[in-house]
C-alpha cells in the first residue's frame, strides 16, 4: 500500500526535519515560560499555593461532605540565596510545558504523519486532541485532587506538639510540579494500551480478564497517594484510576471492532 506522500529523504534529512519541528515547539514553550515568569508571583500566590487555602474548590466541596481541615497551618522559607529564583524558573518552565504541550504533540504529529500509510493516518485521526486532552486532564486531576490531599496530610502530620512545619518553597514547588506532570503522563494509559493493541500485544479480552486486579491496584494506589485514613479520600482517587482503565478497555474494544469490520467506502 503506497504512502499518501512519497518521500525519498535520507536519515539525516529526517533528523533535520525533526530538529525544526522540535525547535518550533521549544520556541513556543520558551515564550509561554517567559510569560509565566513575568507573572510568577501571581502564579505562586493564586495557583501554586491555592490548594492550601480554605476557598479552594476541592476543599470547599470536601467541607460540605464532612469535617475537614480548612486552612493549612504552614510557613514557607527559602534557605539558599538562589533558591527562589531557580525554583521560579522551574515553575515557569513547567507552566510553559503544560500550556505548550498540545502544540508540541501537534508538531510531532506533523513530522510523523507524512510517513504513514493512509489506513494508519485514518486510525490515528484525532490523536493530537486525545493525547493533549488526557495530559491536561491528568494535570488537572493532580492539581485539584491529589495536591490538596497530599499537602494537607503532610502539613497536619506532626511527630510532636513542639514540631512546627516550616517548608522550603523550592521543595513545595518541586513536589507539586512533579505530581501534576507525573499524573499527566499516567493519564496517557488509554493511548499506551491502544498502541499495544495495534501491535497485537494486548487485547480487550485480556484487559477485561485483568479488571479485578486493576480495581485492586486502583484502591491500593488510592490509599498510597492519599495517606489519610479517610475512606472517602481513597475512593476519590481510586474511582478515577479505575475509570481510566475502563476507558482503555473501551478504546481497545472499539479499535478491534474497526479492524474486524472496517467502514465501507464508496468511490
Amino acid at each position: 500500500m503506497p504512502l499518501d506522500q512519497e518521500r525519498d529523504l535520507s536519515f539525516w534529512a529526517h533528523l533535520e526535519e525533526l530538529r525544526w519541528h522540535l525547535w518550533r515547539s521549544v520556541i513556543v514553550i520558551v515564550v509561554l515560560s517567559g510569560l509565566a515568569f513575568w507573572k510568577i508571583q501571581w502564579i505562586v500566590d493564586k495557583v501554586l499555593l491555592a490548594p492550601l487555602r480554605a476557598d479552594f474548590p476541592t476543599v470547599r466541596l470536601l467541607c460540605r461532605l464532612g469535617p475537614c481541615v480548612q486552612e493549612v497551618p504552614l510557613r514557607l522559607q527559602a534557605t539558599h540565596p538562589s533558591e527562589q529564583f531557580v525554583k521560579a524558573m522551574v515553575l515557569a518552565l513547567a507552566t510553559g510545558l503544560v500550556l505548550g504541550f498540545p502544540y508540541l504533540v501537534w508538531e510531532l504529529w506533523r513530522f510523523i504523519r507524512p510517513g504513514l500509510y493512509r489506513h494508519e493516518r485514518q486510525a490515528l485521526k484525532g490523536i493530537v486532541l486525545y493525547v493533549s486532552s488526557l495530559f491536561l486532564a491528568g494535570v488537572a486531576f493532580g492539581y485539584f485532587v491529589l495536591t490538596p490531599f497530599m499537602m494537607r496530610f503532610f502539613a497536619s502530620f506532626q511527630l510532636g506538639e513542639g514540631v512546627e512545619n516550616i517548608w522550603r518553597i523550592g521543595e513545595v514547588i518541586g513536589l507539586i510540579v512533579q505530581t501534576c506532570l507525573a499524573v499527566g503522563l499516567v493519564f496517557q494509559l488509554p493511548i499506551l494500551l491502544w498502541g499495544l493493541s495495534q501491535a497485537g500485544i494486548v487485547t480487550a479480552r485480556g484487559l477485561r480478564k485483568g479488571r479485578r486486579y486493576a480495581i485492586a491496584a486502583a484502591v491500593i494506589l488510592g490509599g498510597i497517594l492519599t495517606p489519610s485514613p479517610d475512606v472517602l479520600s481513597q475512593l476519590l482517587l481510586a474511582i478515577p484510576l479505575w475509570g481510566l482503565y475502563e476507558l482503555s478497555i473501551g478504546v481497545v474494544t472499539l479499535s478491534e471492532r474497526r479492524r474486524l469490520h472496517p467502514p465501507v467506502t464508496f468511490h
